[in-house]
């Protein structure tokens, strides 16, 4: 992290301006953030070779210190390239010129790396602190270099050969992080990762620092994280107190106070690191949301109950959770979105004053209007209850609904949205779209619930767990039930603040 912290005209395009004297969002805040804690953690299984590239002195032990410690222990090799050596950290000093700084802070992190890794080697690019964008190319060429069969360091002849890139894992700072040198260094991560055909991950530096939980200029849907046991976390402090320039003032003259204060060092200094996975994580060929031809086709080609929904006791069971975790007994208006065969619709429609349900394929459709249309069912009074099953695409074809502005009791909108076994076939940008849209429908006592097979389906272009992180991440929506199982996730959301059935239901003061 350079001294040279980001001022508004540097920051990446929609990161706002700050400075490492501004309040920002403190490391208490993040830290009861529950969804942080829920994330699926890095897998090093099969790690030979990790790469850190930081883009100035420290940003190796802030965001992946631990990462570094666990990948060592592992007996992994381990490289660690600095591009650049920080010496515009304070520009303003009267005690340390740059060349000073620079050679201070080369001999910081390496101390700082041997806490963490003594086997490991730094690899000093010394390219310009503060103009990394135009040395992009360096840093990929010296990354993918030590990726090569011949990997030889940039400084370091007759180094040993790398291990085969494919049990390689390259790590740089965030390309959104905020600061056009952590930019630079992250990409030039990714096209040293991409020409080598290693793993790639990105840590947030500054993020921690402007952004909020659930902020949507994350990478919510690509989150992994890393937890760091007591010794590794120690090991991680203790390689953080050899960045003495950063975490100290170089004297008490102007110019020389401190970078990275204690509240600062606390967003670093917790149980477990935050990495972000490529786009579509070792996601299969699977080009965009599917459509209704696709979902038609399927249906064409396999009996009345593909996935046997009806007879199959996974599928029986899963239903039964789902229903049990609604809060209330009954709803005003419910939405389906994915209805297939309508085995869940006649369930959920039995809980409800009115129902539309919708999926892509208008074969299946059929199918579900005939199932309701032989067993109806009923509202408490006797009458049917008015459901509608129609074809509709999401996100494309939402339903309209009212605005939420409309008096209680009276609104248009969904006070029940079920998305079940659906939102995986939507791509990446599709299912960041159905979240906004299903949470922005909800009336203001609305529910969302959610549940999503786990395991890896080569026709969905993303997994439940994504589709899950995304959910959990839209702002305005708190996690009121979530059941975590091997095979499946289901959540229950509504608006902030959620309230337990207890509660609303008075048991609880």
């Amino acid at each position: 992290m350079t001294g040279g912290v980001p001022e508004p005209g540097g920051a990446e395009p929609g990161v706002p301006g700050f400075t490492a004297s501004g309040p920002g969002t403190s490391a208490a805040r993040w830290s009861a953030w529950p969804w942080l804690h829920e994330l699926l953690a890095v897998d090093l299984a099969g790690l030979e070779h990790l790469v850190v590239v930081a883009a100035h002195p420290d940003d190796e032990t802030l965001g992946a210190g631990g990462l570094i410690a666990t990948a060592a222990d592992a007996g992994a090799r381990v490289d660690v390239v600095v591009a650049t050596d920080g010496d515009a950290s304070h520009p303003c000093s009267p005690t340390h010129p740059p060349a000073r700084l620079a050679q201070l802070r080369a001999e910081e992190v390496r101390r700082a790396v041997a806490v963490l890794a003594p086997a490991a080697r730094v690899h000093h690019l010394g390219l310009p602190d503060g103009a990394l964008a135009g040395h992009v190319d360096a840093v990929a060429a010296a990354v993918t270099g030590l990726l090569a069969p011949a990997g030889g360091a940039p400084d370091t002849p007759g180094a040993p050969d790398a291990p085969d890139a494919a049990a390689a894992l390259v790590v740089g700072v965030w390309t959104g992080d905020g600061h056009p040198d952590h930019a630079a260094a992250g990409e030039g991560a990714a096209r040293a990762a991409a020409a080598a055909g290693a793993r790639l991950l990105h840590h947030p530096v500054w993020a921690w620092h402007w952004a909020e939980p659930g902020d949507a200029r994350l990478p919510w849907a690509r989150a992994l994280r890393l937890p760091l046991p007591a010794p590794v976390l120690e090991r991680k402090r203790s390689a953080l107190a050899e960045h003495v320039s950063q975490v100290a003032p170089l004297s008490d003259r102007p110019g020389d106070e401190v970078l990275l204060p204690a509240r600062l060092l606390e967003h670093f200094t917790r149980p477990a690191e935050l990495f972000f996975a490529p786009e579509a994580p070792g996601a299969p060929e699977v080009s965009g949301t599917l459509g209704a031809a696709w979902f038609d086709d399927f249906y064409s080609r396999h009996d009345e109950d593909p996935w046997g929904v009806q007879d199959r006791w996974y599928e029986q069971r899963k239903r039964a959770l789902l229903l049990a975790c609604l809060p209330r007994q009954r709803f005003r208006r419910a939405l389906e979105v994915g209805c297939s065969t309508g085995v869940l619709t006649a369930e959920l429609a039995a809980r409800s004053d009115r129902l539309l349900a919708c999926d892509a394929s208008a074969t299946v459709v059929e199918r579900a209007r005939a199932r309701l249309a032989a067993d109806p069912p009923l509202l408490p009074g006797g009458d049917p209850v008015p459901v509608e099953v129609v074809t509709a695409t999401v996100p494309g074809q939402w339903p309209a609904s009212a605005p939420r502005t409309a008096a209680p009791g009276t609104e248009e909108r969904w006070d029940l949205v079920v998305l079940s076994e659906v939102a995986y076939y939507c791509d990446h940008a599709d299912v960041r779209r159905l979240a906004a849209l299903a949470a922005g429908a909800l009336a203001h006592d609305g529910v969302l619930v959610a549940c999503h097979w786990r395991h890896r389906s080569v026709d969905q272009p993303i997994t439940g767990d994504e589709v899950h992180r995304v959910l959990r991440a839209e702002p305005g929506l708190e996690v009121l039930v979530s059941h975590v199982e091997e095979d499946f996730l289901l959540d229950v959301l509504v608006p902030v603040p959620a309230v337990s059935v207890a509660r609303a239901g008075g048991l609880v003061p």
